[in-house]
């Protein structure tokens, strides 16, 4: 039983520690500025207000200065400070 639980033990360890520095489960749901590029190259800074991450597809709605973007999840970056 004892050496099951070792074995168990460092199997986890060897498959957790070979992730590198991504994340297994993204907890990460406030943040609190958003960088937008619009399609006319123009960049858009601010706090953020709300936002949402559609599952099927890659857009990101996001709500800044009581004004909503819909963008593409290539188009924008989501600071947590």
């Amino acid at each position: 039983m004892n050496l099951k639980l070792i074995l168990f033990t460092i199997v986890l360890v060897f498959i957790l520690s070979s992730c590198g520095n991504k994340q297994l489960i993204d907890t990460t749901y406030t943040f609190d500025r958003a960088i937008i590029e619009l399609p006319n190259g123009e960049i858009i800074d601010g706090e953020v207000q709300s936002w949402k991450d559609f599952e099927d597809g890659d857009q990101i709605q996001v709500k800044i200065n009581d004004k909503t973007y819909l963008v593409h999840s290539s188009k924008i970056v989501l600071i947590a400070e």
